[in-house]
């Protein structure tokens, strides 16, 4: 696979965290809905109170708290990679973000890339977009297309050179290429907590940077370039 030019790839990550702090939160339609939805993951170990902390992880069940973005620019020639990110109430966050790609990275060559975004990151947006009826940009929309017009680089699918049994989690993919890793504070698991519990949105904002910054590195390593600095990097 021939990868675009550096200046052509804009990488992503979000964050994501259930709808409400708790289970007895949301109303009893959507109690129902989510026990229906979790049966067969909890499989009676746990009961769906005690499993809504995990609820983050569907759209329909959960809401993105922060979409972070980064990109490389030449500057007097020299390398620079940026990084921003786009948090607070969710609906405008999904706006802001359509426009950045409306505006900004509206050309045709733009590339959208990211660790398992193709099954996760970018179908999340596009459904909380519908629920929240913000416009879905041609570059991120998917439905309808097929699979060689959806210009969408997805480090692990990358990493499985056709295996699709094989999944390589992003801490792991970036120990195996002496990636400095960007869990070295929070993961996954812990946003939700780090949200409605310590209400450090900041924190949750560098953990999503970090993810961004680790992917670009993983590019650069398959481009055998050198990985960037810290020097390099710029949060804006």
């Amino acid at each position: 696979m021939v990868l675009p030019h550096l200046e052509n790839i804009l990488f992503i990550d979000i964050e994501t965290v259930p709808e409400a702090a708790s289970f007895d939160a949301i109303d009893a339609d959507m109690q129902q809905l989510f026990t229906e939805k979790t049966a067969y993951q909890r499989k009676n170990d746990s009961t769906p109170e005690e499993f809504y902390n995990k609820a983050g992880i569907w759209a329909e069940f959960g809401k993105i708290i922060c979409i972070s973005v980064g990109y490389f620019a030449s500057i007097s020639n020299n390398r620079q990679f940026r990084t921003t990110s786009f948090y607070g109430e969710e609906k405008k966050i999904l706006q802001d973000f359509s426009n950045l790609l409306s505006t900004k990275f509206h050309q045709k060559d733009i590339v959208l890339c990211g660790h398992n975004i193709k099954e996760f990151d970018l179908p999340y947006i596009c459904r909380r977009m519908i629920i929240h009826q913000v416009a879905i940009p041609s570059l991120i929309n998917a439905m309808g297309k097929k699979r060689w017009e959806v210009k969408h680089l997805d480090t692990m699918e990358m990493w499985r050179f056709g295996d699709y049994k094989h999944f390589t989690s992003l801490k792991l993919l970036c120990k195996i290429l002496q990636i400095p890793t960007p869990k070295d504070d929070i993961d996954g698991s812990q946003v939700a907590h780090v949200y409605y519990v310590e209400k450090d949105i900041d924190r949750i904002i560098i953990y999503c940077e970090k993810d961004v910054v680790a992917v670009a590195q993983i590019i650069l390593r398959l481009k055998h370039l050198p990985l960037l600095e810290p020097t390099e990097h710029l949060s804006v």
